[in-house]
């Protein structure tokens, strides 16, 4: 094993580690999310039980920066109405979600979750709402006036409405003389929601509908600070710019600050590390919001975000709410970029997403055709990729034997010209070519060496990030997404790589230094992969294993090659 193979181990953890220091792990202390201050939200109970839903008692003024366009983002504070009676709730059905609405707001005030359990203590289908935190809230801006709807009481019409009986539920109030109508249509067999709302009896000229997302999703994993710590709003404007603002971003904003989004937007979303709730624009966007804290004191696990939807001529919006998971393939079906609600690499993203996505293509593909769990998908994955790359490796392995063996006279060449350069050039040059080899060997060496760097990287993300991974037990591990709970699989790793620096500096011309890091490194990975994914080691140790009998035939071909000495002054140089 040579000097390039222990390079491309330094550069593949060095990677890893600066991927970590950009996406830093939470501290391990988990911390419940606290309901905001009572400007934001009140208590909300199910009425199943004989209890009645509420909504907020008020609303929160929300202060622009200098940036903010006061005639399409919210420039006025709520106009104050008195508090409402309780509300009823109700429930509507669908094969993936079953969604609760209250009486008060026309808001979804909850979303669970059939198909994904939780894995947090709180055993049962995944709940995407917060108490007392809907899935969107209402407010209506004509003129100079801001109307909370989220505080008005509503009646109800429901009914079905398309093919296939399509379930549909309409919310209806007046207002100051204007009539106020929700619909919703809810799409089957999908996490979507079809929202139209009308204004009529009205001036609904330059008019819009304020939509708030909710101050955060509730956790639903083992690792709570882990899920706290991806909290986001994301935004993704009509020219394809997505940004992300992570919730302990914008918590380190100025007390006055909220950060103002004025460029027309095509979706909006709030999102945990596996689940996200979105308002996607129909055919017009949304004009602009605000992502802020919703109240005091400013906290990294509340963070909402505001967003203005202009209302048509005759006074009617259209947009769509999804409330599930991010799984990728619904999100491709999104259309509208997004998958990239939930980005990968950080800096590196240009260069590691395209990786990421074959790589996860590929993964759920063997999943669904071989039949397989996971766990095996990722050995038959690290062995075949192993096996597609060693024709490479084979060639890297020869090529370096290759310039081990005319080092000497490389040496001996640039000692004896070294006051000739051009001399110097001509004669490596030759010897190059004697060998059947170019100054770029040893470049071409460490190419397949440097391959599998882009791939163990994207493979980090994959499994912090794919929910197809979360909650996947193998063996003895419950969850492939989460660290191996009795560490077998860094250790195997570790071990490995260790039987494979052995094997290969058995062979190789004595260097202390190489030495050294071939028994150091191995360690050194062992202790940095401790608290990675299960399923990364699981990778990294299968890739080990499948690399010994390869490493150990070019052993065996270096030991037949012998190992080669600097010529001395009057020997031959170069072979005639």
């Amino acid at each position: 094993m040579d000097k390039r193979f222990f390079l491309a181990l330094v550069l593949a953890a060095l990677v890893l580690i600066v991927g970590q220091m950009l996406s830093p792990s939470p501290k391990r202390q988990a911390t419940v999310p606290t309901k905001p201050d009572s400007g934001l939200v009140a208590a909300e109970s199910a009425r199943a039980s004989g209890a009645s839903a509420t909504t907020r008692g008020a609303t929160t003024t929300v202060t622009p920066t200098a940036s903010a366009r006061p005639d399409s983002v919210i420039a006025t504070a709520a106009r104050s109405a008195p508090t409402p009676a309780a509300g009823d709730t109700i429930t509507i059905t669908t094969p993936k979600v079953v969604y609760r609405f209250s009486t008060v707001g026309a808001a979804p005030i909850a979303a669970t979750l059939a198909e994904y359990r939780a894995l947090s203590a709180a055993d049962g289908p995944v709940q995407l709402a917060r108490r007392g935190a809907p899935l969107v809230e209402y407010r209506l801006r004509l003129g100079s006036d801001t109307i909370p709807l989220d505080r008005l009481p509503f009646t109800v019409d429901s009914g079905t409405v398309g093919k296939a009986g399509t379930k549909a539920l309409t919310f209806r109030t007046h207002v100051g003389g204007a009539a106020v109508a929700i619909t919703y249509t809810f799409v089957p067999d999908r996490y979507l929601m079809d929202v139209r709302a009308a204004v009529e009896g009205a001036n609904t000229q330059g008019g819009e509908l304020l939509l708030t997302l909710p101050y955060g999703l509730r956790s639903n994993e083992a690792d709570s600070a882990d899920d706290q710590h991806s909290l986001a709003l994301v935004t993704r404007s009509e020219h394809g710019d997505v940004q992300s603002y992570s919730f302990g971003k914008l918590a380190k904003l100025d007390s006055t600050e909220s950060k103002v989004e004025t460029a027309p937007l095509s979706w909006v979303a709030s999102k945990s590390k596996y689940f996200l709730v979105a308002l996607i624009a129909d055919q017009h966007p949304f004009s602009g919001a605000i992502l802020s804290p919703p109240g005091t004191p400013r906290s990294a696990t509340s963070q909402t975000a505001v967003v203005t939807a202009p209302l048509a001529a005759d006074g009617h919006i259209a947009f769509q709410l999804y409330t599930g998971p991010q799984e990728w393939r619904r999100l491709v079906a999104l259309g509208k970029d997004f998958t990239h609600v939930n980005s990968y690499g950080g800096i590196f993203g240009p260069i590691i997403e395209p990786f990421t996505v074959i790589v996860m293509q590929v993964l759920l593909w063997m999943h669904s055709h071989l039949s397989l769990a996971y766990g095996w998908v990722v050995v038959i994955f690290g062995v075949g990729l192993r096996a597609l790359l060693w024709p490479l490796y084979q060639s890297s392995m020869r090529t370096s034997l290759r310039m081990q063996r005319i080092q000497p006279e490389l040496q001996a060449l640039q000692k004896k010209y070294k006051n000739n350069p051009e001399k110097q050039h001509t004669e490596m040059m030759r010897l190059y070519k004697e060998h059947n080899m170019s100054p770029f060997s040893p470049l071409s060496g460490c190419l397949p060496m440097l391959l599998p760097m882009p791939i163990l990287y994207a493979l980090y993300f994959v499994f912090e990030n794919t929910i197809a991974f979360r909650g996947v037990p193998f063996l003895w591990m419950a969850d492939i997404a989460q660290k191996d709970p009795y560490y077998i699989l860094p250790i195997l790793m570790g071990v490995s790589m260790f039987v494979l620096s052995w094997i290969g500096l058995r062979t190789t011309p004595p260097n202390a230094q190489t030495k050294m890091m071939g028994y150091f490194f191995p360690v050194l990975m062992t202790v940095f992969f401790f608290r990675l994914p299960a399923g990364l080691n699981l990778y990294y140790a299968v890739q080990n294993m499948a690399a010994l009998p390869q490493q150990w035939l070019i052993a065996r071909e270096r030991a037949k090659a012998g190992t080669p000495t600097v010529p001395t002054e009057g020997a031959s140089l170069v072979r005639r």
